[in-house]
């Protein structure tokens, strides 16, 4: 990418082969870590790697450092083997000033806690969440299995909330909730249910948003904000109360990663991507609020890529929902100049609903190949937002693969025409230029393939 855009941040916020979902976003000594699962390209099953961090300055969150691997699956004394996975983690500061990592294996029913005097630094196991009598919480009788821990620290207790309720389920009553003690393990209060699953919405405020998975608890004044991922799975709601333990209100959606609900430049009900699970959380960065969110990348369940929109929470509390867009943490509109990759397409989709377009990369897990798009087929529609165009004349596109047809752009779903670039078959990436007509302001820009055969599109330039 030209120097000219470097300076900007983009979604997927992280390296274009980095896939960590499950974002839990903090600030700590002026930066931001970020705590997620963590998945693996091309992976056959969600979180196969191990605990990884990445932070970034609260003044600049275009440059990220990867903090390296701060705990294995195999630290946990339930899987010296192996076989587990790490699924989605949570990270408080205890009354003693040290960091303490919540999370669940995905088949045992207990929530393991470990803990580390940095927030990067290596996690070490500490013990399992407990009644008094030293019974596991998940394993005493009526206990609901746990899972997607989310955790906040006030005082002298820890709030602590876990579930998972798949459609149908009636044995999953929804999120529970329990008080922890100065230790961080041993259950004071609790559990209760603060969020009905999917089978127990009707009359709760919460129908069609029930509970599915995904609590992550923050605090903002006096009010509790509890985000999680609802009943259709491709949203994060959230809901409120002035108790961390009762009294929760459902609030709305703050994100869905198929952009339902939107109505702002297509229908509501119109999916512009491939929506899946969803989890993630906000944070308050320099006085303004985001959203951290996953989105599914390489046509896969499994290959999940953490993104992020800045949202505005109103004086009565309330959260609008906010687009999917290209635009990372960035405040502003990207340049309408330079060169742009193809990966941090916010909208992926075909004429007649589909999604078999993919955002992927080459090579092997770990290996820190760029990303692109590829299985471009007919009308296939690859969307960036947002541009601020001032003067551009021209655009340039790299593509490769078995295709003859043309791409047209818009700067709205069903605008006009407004640049045709031609390609055609090459078994390399080729650059194709050709000249635009894109009024001054700010727009998105609708890529949409006409043609025979299947592309890969890694970029393209605004001139």
């Amino acid at each position: 990418m030209s120097s000219k855009n470097s300076n900007q941040c983009f979604n997927p916020y992280l390296p274009s082969w980095e896939y960590i979902p499950d974002g839990e976003p903090y600030v700590f000594d002026r930066r931001v870590y970020v705590y997620g699962s963590h998945d693996k390209f091309n992976g056959h099953v969600f979180c196969i790697n191990d605990y990884a961090c990445w932070s970034a300055s609260v003044d600049d969150m275009t440059t990220w450092k990867y903090e390296g691997v701060i705990y294995k699956k195999t630290d946990d004394p339930l899987n010296v083997e192996g076989k587990m996975c790490l699924y989605a983690p949570d990270v408080t500061v205890g009354q003693d000033g040290r960091y303490y990592l919540f999370y669940v294996l995905d088949k045992v029913s207990a929530v393991s806690v470990a803990v580390c005097d940095s927030p990067a630094g290596k996690y070490e196991f500490y013990g399992y969440v407990k009644y008094p009598d030293g019974t596991k919480y998940g394993e005493r009788k009526g206990d609901e299995p746990q899972f997607d821990p989310g955790v906040l620290t006030e005082g002298d207790k820890t709030y602590l909330y876990t579930g998972f309720c798949g459609a149908g389920d009636k044995s999953r009553s929804g999120a529970m909730a329990v008080a922890l003690d100065s230790d961080m393990l041993t259950i004071l209060e609790g559990p209760v249910i603060v969020v009905p699953g999917g089978c127990y919405g009707e009359g709760s405020g919460f129908e069609e948003h029930e509970y599915f998975e995904a609590a992550s608890i923050r605090k903002i004044g006096d009010t509790y904000y509890l985000v999680y991922s609802s009943s259709p799975m491709h949203e994060l709601c959230y809901a409120t109360s002035k108790n961390p333990l009762k009294d929760f209100k459902y609030g709305g959606v703050i994100v869905s990663n198929c952009d339902m609900h939107i109505d702002s430049y297509k229908p509501a009900k119109m999916k512009t991507a491939i929506g899946g699970n969803n989890h993630g959380s906000i944070v308050q960065i320099n006085g303004e609020w985001y959203v951290f969110y996953h989105r599914h990348t390489n046509g896969s369940w499994f290959c999940r890529q953490g993104c992020v929109e800045k949202i505005k929470i109103s004086d009565d509390g309330s959260i609008a929902q906010v687009e999917m867009t290209s635009l990372g943490a960035n405040k502003t509109p990207l340049i309408g100049k330079g060169e742009y990759p193809a990966y941090i397409a916010c909208n992926l989709f075909d004429a007649n609903g589909k999604f078999s377009a993919r955002i992927t990369q080459d090579g092997r897990d770990g290996d820190e190949e760029t990303g692109y798009v590829a299985d471009i087929t007919d009308s296939t529609v690859i969307g960036f937002k947002y541009f601020d165009c001032v003067g551009i004349n021209k655009i340039k596109i790299k593509t490769r693969g078995y295709c003859n047809g043309v791409f047209e752009i818009r700067t709205s779903l069903q605008g006009e025409i407004v640049g045709r670039i031609p390609v055609s078959f090459t078994n390399i990436w080729e650059e194709y230029i050709a000249e635009i007509s894109i009024p001054d302001g700010v727009h998105a820009l609708y890529f949409t393939y006409t043609g025979g055969g299947t592309a890969q599109f890694a970029s393209f330039v605004l001139e």
